[in-house]
């Protein structure tokens, strides 16, 4: 699905950085600090790395400019934007994910951060969000806002991350799973907004909306060799803890036999991940 044709999303070059936050995570970091740094890329699945790709083209970081990655993880993607240039700042809710990104890119800036309450001393060319946005499920529209405000007047928002349908094969196994064990059904930690969702709130948050796009992106979960469970003890692991111990391991068992039909294939098990993109400018 596509909202709008892309269009050329400019930006000025401006100068150095500084950031504020007043304590605390937008975001969830216990699940997001266990997957992020399996690998020592950290480009676990090969999503950050790979999948993220594109989205850095539709940025199209230019010399100069002013960047600032948020929920930037161990630091790929935010490496590949300096790489074109720019100066990046790279933030994250989770202390884990920023210690990784300093040892892996000792020669860039990055600093825990608040999604939801942050400020900067001077504006960005651009913000920048990949596969983070959906963690920070606590307060959508203050997370818009401070994205608003870290940008400079026609500065512009890019960003990747789960939406509507994202995961819904894995997430209904999982709340079917609990159902039967006779346990309270989990408040999913995840914001997976539909497009005209996501859209009406840039618009009502003072964007100009140019690049909505929401796409299947099945992906392989080659690092979950017991396919669904592995997936929830990596992505929903704070759920799991709320389970009787005695409980977890039939509990998985079972998620894994109601999501295998549609997510276990001959050559592995897939992750029904759908994306939504975005691109808009601040007004």
């Amino acid at each position: 699905m596509r909202y709008e044709t892309p269009s050329h999303l400019g930006g000025n070059a401006s100068s150095s950085t500084e950031w504020g936050t007043s304590g605390g995570t937008g975001w969830d970091t216990s699940t997001r600090a266990t997957w992020h740094t399996r690998g020592d890329d950290g480009s676990f699945f090969g999503y950050v790395s790979t999948q993220g790709a594109p989205l850095v083209e539709l940025l199209a970081p230019r010399p100069g400019e002013r960047v600032l990655d948020l929920g930037c993880g161990t630091g790929v993607l935010t490496a590949e934007i300096a790489a074109r240039g720019a100066h990046v700042l790279g933030i994250d809710g989770s202390h884990t994910m920023i210690e990784a990104a300093i040892a892996q890119h000792p020669g860039l800036d990055f600093t825990v951060g608040d999604a939801n309450d942050f400020t900067v001393a001077q504006p960005y060319d651009a913000v920048f969000s990949n596969a983070a946005l959906h963690w920070m499920s606590r307060d959508p529209d203050a997370v818009i806002e401070c994205v608003r405000l870290a940008l400079r007047p026609g500065g512009r928002f890019v960003a990747e991350f789960g939406g509507a349908g994202n995961c819904a094969t894995l997430t209904s196994a999982m709340l079917t799973a609990w159902r039967e064990h006779g346990l309270r059904e989990p408040e999913l930690p995840w914001y997976f907004p539909s497009p005209a969702e996501y859209a009406a709130r840039l618009e009502k948050g003072g964007f100009a909306v140019r690049v909505v796009e929401c796409f299947d992106c099945p992906t392989p979960l080659d690092g979950c060799p017991n396919g669904a469970a592995d997936w929830v003890r990596m992505f929903a692991g704070s759920l799991l803890e709320k389970v009787p111990p005695a409980t977890v391991e039939p509990l998985l068992r079972r998620v894994n036999e109601l999501a295998a039909p549609a997510l276990r294939h001959e050559s592995g098990w897939l992750a029904d991940y759908v994306r939504l993109r975005i691109a808009a400018v601040r007004h």
